[in-house]
């Protein structure tokens, strides 16, 4: 049985940290996954900073809903766009 990769959109919406985990842990399977961080900025933490470099390891640049971030920042529009682009859509 060979396991189909799939695009996921990840929506990091009430633990960050748990979030890049996840994301970097689903490219181990092949899996194009997609970042959103929703909410809230992400807290300047020594283990959110660890995450950050495990999703670089990964190859994802993550984005953000939040205005004011120093990541991309998605409009509703463009959210909506990478919902429906996605096969699978994750939140956490």
């Amino acid at each position: 049985m060979t396991l189909q990769t799939r695009s996921i959109l990840l929506l990091g919406r009430r633990d960050h940290a748990e979030a890049m985990r996840v994301a970097a842990g689903l490219t181990i399977f092949g899996h194009r996954v997609r970042l959103v961080f929703m909410g809230a900025p992400v807290a300047d933490t020594p283990e959110n900073a660890a995450q950050f470099e495990l999703l670089e390891l990964a190859d994802i640049a993550p984005e953000t809903t939040v205005a004011g971030e120093e990541l991309p920042c998605l409009d509703p529009a463009a959210l909506a766009r990478a919902m429906l682009e996605a096969d699978l859509v994750m939140s956490l």
